[in-house]
């Protein structure tokens, strides 16, 4: 087992009282990390405009409840990909959970497991995908970072295919390693013992010669960014459903639509790649509007309580998904931590259809909403596209 020196305080045996929201375990969690790895998590990039927004611009919505409703059949069900969730939460995919726990991914996957949420497992994950698929939870998803050539990207498709993962997810607002590594803010480097387990081994690509006038990024890294010819490659090459996560442009999720991708992550990476990008939130309904009733539509970046699942619910996604709340549970408390704290948020999404008035996820909708930005008129939130 790779050494762990880094990780500053040990887990929780037991959940502490004064936990009761998802920023409680942000606020625990804090002292428990190395200042590096905490900037590393928490960051953005540039000026942390896009970070910021994905949390004000929820503030900006509120709920306009239904009195008297029936809630004799209320329940929080849902079908994604054919098959049957009891809530409408995934845990994003997050690289290098050995960060904050030794166990990593494989404490995080129990705690989905526990709360019956499928998963997505990074490319970057520091537990190989046969390990966390090793667990026996039945709803893994792959997340895909392209891998300079298809030869590379598929052999990891494979493997995931043999491990019975479920959906493929390929990231593509994060094109290429590289480039994703200049966003970040501080000057992180993993620690010793903290490896991106499904690539060891895996050759790197040759330094590409440059002339001296061109661009080490766009002549140089993103020349191996994935192509559309690339994505349609993919899908013909894989059995899997295939889903992209990074859409914010309506005009994009139209597109793979179009493809014959099996859904959309609506995703502004967390306000970690490019700065100056709306929230996902504000965007969620116009790709809704787009790609029609029935195509699937998920939304991530943000989500810190049951009242954000509900509005982005309204607004048009199928499901979300949890991204850095699951480092800050896992690095408190392992495993009980990450399904303590999905148990949190799917409580205080069930208490919020309660008061609100919607027995089940088809009856929340954007009836539901208010545009607190101008509260006088009460007006139906209705953003605009």
């Amino acid at each position: 087992m790779p050494d762990n020196q880094h990780i500053l305080s040990s887990p929780y045996s037991q959940i502490p009282a004064a936990i009761v929201s998802l920023a409680d375990y942000e606020t625990h969690a804090l002292p428990m990390l190395r200042t590096d790895i905490r900037e590393y998590i928490d960051s953005g990039v540039a000026d942390e405009i896009t970070l910021r927004r994905n949390r004000s611009a929820f503030e900006q919505i509120g709920i306009s409840p239904s009195l008297l409703q029936d809630f004799r059949q209320a329940s929080t069900t849902t079908r994604l990909l054919g098959y049957p969730l009891a809530h409408p939460l995934l845990l994003a995919p997050v690289a290098h959970q050995r960060l904050v726990h030794t166990d990593g991914e494989l404490a995080t996957v129990r705690g989905a497991a526990a709360l019956d949420t499928p998963m997505i497992v990074s490319t970057l994950a520091s537990y190989r995908l046969e390990d966390i698929a090793a667990s026996g939870h039945p709803n893994l998803w792959f997340q895909l970072y392209w891998q300079h050539n298809r030869e590379n990207s598929l052999a990891l498709v494979r493997r995931a295919e043999a491990c019975g993962y479920r959906a493929l997810v390929i990231t593509l607002d994060a094109p290429v390693n590289g480039l994703r590594n200049r966003t970040q803010r501080s000057g992180f480097r993993l620690p010793a013992g903290v490896m991106e387990a499904n690539l060891q081994g895996q050759p790197h690509p040759a330094p590409r010669p440059l002339d001296a006038h061109a661009s080490v990024i766009l002549n140089g890294f993103m020349v191996d960014a994935p192509t559309l010819a690339d994505l349609q490659w993919l899908q013909a090459n894989t059995r899997l459903p295939v889903l992209v996560k990074g859409v914010i442009n309506p005009a994009d999720a139209l597109h793979f639509k179009e493809l014959g991708l099996a859904g959309v992550i609506v995703s502004n990476h967390g306000g970690r790649t490019l700065d100056g990008l709306p929230s996902t939130i504000e965007v969620i309904a116009a790709c809704r509007q787009a790609v029609g009733p029935d195509f699937p539509l998920l939304l991530d970046s943000g989500i810190r309580r049951g009242t954000d699942v509900f509005k982005a619910l309204a607004l048009g996604a199928n499901a979300i998904l949890i991204g850095r709340p699951q480092l800050h549970a896992l690095t408190v408390a392992g495993a009980l931590g990450v399904a303590h704290m999905l148990k949190l948020l799917r409580d205080e999404l069930e208490i919020t259809m309660a008061l609100a008035g919607t027995p089940t996820l088809a009856d929340i909708g954007p009836q539901s909403l208010l545009n607190l930005a101008s509260p006088q008129t009460f007006a139906a939130f209705q953003p605009s596209l």
